[in-house]
């Protein structure tokens, strides 16, 4: 095999290997920025590409990949997930607590992330516990807990605006963990547990109260009734009583008068209310005019012996 031969083959293996050097299959979700002679001339979609060997090349940008920092021609376009660890943070009343959480952005513009910024990673870590610092040291401990999903979306706000430069959007942030101090901890704690303890005593006073003004009502009622009961009971009465005399009267008989048949019936009544009256003491002291109820009421006795009503 003579020397040509030897240099053709050389020459077309070495362009071979060139070419294919510049060829890229780029996957979706995948993009590369292509600058010729050192500056930027177009970007480069899913599928293959073709690249001019010497002139164009990819401009490489740094990635978080397996936790590590990587230098790649690739940049991925999916949603990424950043995880600042936990850093002490000072609240508006001075108390030191431990906050960790998660970002979550894509590139948009890969020619900004590219040249705007030299290490897009590293720049919103930094920027988001900037921000973080910087909320929650307008706040006080208890309005953390209390408003922990109005932090995130104002931090999603403050990133996605500074990301704007840098081409990229931030979708959320989530506060995974908020540790104070022990002894602010326990004093959280002991202050939850009477909390729920004076609510518990809330509650309870506030069953009683309903059962006391339940009994009430009942109690009411019961009276209503009983009074309603002793009003039908007189009337009853009283209509039995104008019966008798009625009766008395039409008897025919001439010796009976209204007044006579009124005052035996009282007389009446009062022999029954003497047993009630002797009930309070051992003597008893009757007035003068009861001798008089009590001849009307004999005088009525001897006059309707004989009569049937």
């Amino acid at each position: 095999m003579d020397l040509a031969l030897i240099l053709l083959l050389g020459v077309a293996g070495f362009a071979i290997i060139l070419i294919l050097n510049n060829i890229f299959i780029v996957r979706n979700s995948e993009c590369m920025v292509i600058e010729r002679l050192g500056t930027y001339n177009r970007t480069l979609q899913s599928g293959i590409q073709i690249t001019v060997p010497f002139i164009e090349k990819p401009r490489p940008i740094i990635m978080l990949r397996n936790l590590k920092f990587v230098e790649t021609p690739r940049i991925d376009l999916r949603e990424a997930v950043l995880d600042f660890p936990g850093q002490s943070v000072i609240t508006k009343d001075n108390v030191t607590v431990t906050i960790n959480g998660v970002l979550y952005f894509r590139i948009m513009d890969p020619v900004r992330a590219v040249y705007e910024v030299e290490n897009i990673i590293q720049a919103v870590e930094v920027l988001a516990k900037t921000s973080l610092r910087a909320e929650i040291g307008r706040m006080e401990l208890d309005s953390i807990f209390e408003s922990r999903e109005e932090i995130n979306e104002r931090l999603r706000l403050v990133l996605d605006d500074a990301g704007n430069g840098w081409g990229i959007k931030v979708v959320r942030v989530e506060l995974l963990d908020i540790a104070p101090p022990v002894d602010v901890e326990e004093a959280m704690r002991k202050q939850m547990t009477a909390e729920r303890q004076r609510r518990a005593t809330v509650t309870e006073a506030e069953g009683e109260k309903q059962a006391a003004i339940a009994r009430a009502q009942g109690e009411r009622e019961a009276a209503i009734l009983s009074a309603q009961g002793e009003k039908e009971a007189a009337i009853l009465r009283a209509q039995g009583q104008r019966k008798a005399i009625e009766e008395v009267l039409s008897s025919g008989d001439g010796r009976l008068s209204s007044d006579t048949v009124i005052g035996y019936l009282l007389g009446r009544e009062y022999l029954q209310t003497l047993p009630n009256i002797a009930k309070e003491g051992d003597r008893i002291f009757l007035p003068i005019e009861t001798s008089n109820v009590l001849g009307s009421v004999g005088a009525i006795q001897e006059l309707l012996s004989g009569k049937k009503f």
